[in-house]
């Protein structure tokens, strides 16, 4: 399931084009359209930035905001043509459609885990740990888990720290849905743990649902997400592709700008807040003062090893099919071509 995300940017726009005189009908025109899938969590600050601060709309394109539940639910759609643009964990769905020449390509990283600054976090419920339920990690056996999707960057998490505790995906129950959804599964028991993203995680902490059994610490170096581009985008509208990433890594720098060791305590962080307050699912800032966050390459670079790795996990799982590989599943060209208008990131 997917839903488009309204977004007030947009409108505001419209009011403002209208109030210098220039129809909204001619305004549309001048701006191309491009929709892009996101996941909601705190690593599409990038795109959230660019479209607030109209780094979109400089390189001439109007983006249309649409959720899922992980970007594996972005595959189909992106196949068709319906999506130009998909932004999530690096999924077997994404590796399989590749092999079925199907051209969909990882354009740039979203997001990275280097040493202590963690993504995706395994959290348990409150009361199993108060209760001795849960001591290590042997004693997932039997649990249910919630993960976003199957097949998902988080499975590979998963299935690592499973191997941490001597147990496969066969001695546990998976079962999928979104981060918000898993907040409100952990507080019910619903499920008795989940693989959930920022901000989702530390607000699931704060409401007393669960706390973080391992994050990172399991996966050091994984490249959880990327920018996915659909084979009709990459053909047809290369140009606008190039622009995108543009508009993009400018978000994605004011981002990193605005951090201190990972947290959003730097100079400009609290501009940054309050527009993940507006276009994310969390509302209180306070929350995304609170945690260290994952890395987003201001460059836009893959990890190709950690890539590697996930498709090994893949495989192993049973769930790759056809002839693939990272290799074939990569197109680095548009951020070359992007960083060569707006050059290598230099912090502030």
């Amino acid at each position: 399931m997917h839903r488009q995300i309204a977004r007030p940017f947009t409108r505001r726009a419209l009011v403002a084009g209208a109030a210098a005189g220039l129809a909204a009908p001619a305004l549309a025109q001048q701006l191309e359209a491009v929709s892009l899938g996101i996941v909601n969590s705190v690593t599409d600050v990038g795109f959230m930035v660019a479209d607030k601060r109209g780094y979109f709309r400089e390189e001439g394109l109007e983006v249309k905001f649409i959720e899922f539940d992980s970007a594996a639910r972005m595959i189909a759609p992106m196949a068709s043509g319906e999506l130009n643009v998909g932004s999530g964990g690096v999924s077997a769905g994404l590796y399989n459609a590749v092999a079925r020449g199907l051209g969909i390509k990882i354009v740039a990283g979203k997001n990275q885990t280097p040493p202590g600054r963690s993504s995706q976090k395994l959290l348990m419920r409150k009361d199993f740990l108060d209760s001795g339920r849960y001591r290590t990690l042997a004693d997932l056996k039997g649990m249910k888990i919630a993960n976003g999707a199957a097949g998902s960057s988080a499975t590979a998490l998963l299935v690592k720290i499973l191997d941490k505790g001597g147990l496969s995906m066969k001695d546990i129950q998976e079962v999928y849905m979104n981060f918000t959804q898993q907040i409100i599964a952990l507080e019910n028991r619903a499920v008795d743990a989940a693989l959930t993203a920022e901000p989702q995680a530390t607000e699931s902490i704060r409401r007393g649902a669960a706390s973080i059994l391992a994050d990172y610490e399991i996966y050091p170096d994984h490249q959880i997400s990327g920018v996915l581009y659909s084979a009709d985008f990459m053909k047809n509208r290369r140009d606008a592709g190039v622009r995108f990433l543009r508009a993009f890594l400018r978000g994605v720098r004011d981002h990193e700008d605005a951090l201190v060791d990972g947290k959003m305590i730097g100079p400009g962080a609290d501009k940054i807040i309050d527009i993940l307050v507006e276009y994310g699912p969390i509302k209180n800032g306070d929350v995304y003062r609170s945690f260290v966050l994952a890395q987003c390459p201001p460059n836009g670079e893959n990890s190709i090893a950690s890539l590697s790795e996930d498709l090994a996990i893949f495989r192993r799982l049973g769930i790759i099919e056809g002839d693939v590989s990272v290799e074939k599943a990569v197109d680095g060209s548009f951020v070359e071509a992007a960083l060569k208008s707006i050059g290598r990131y230099v912090r502030k």
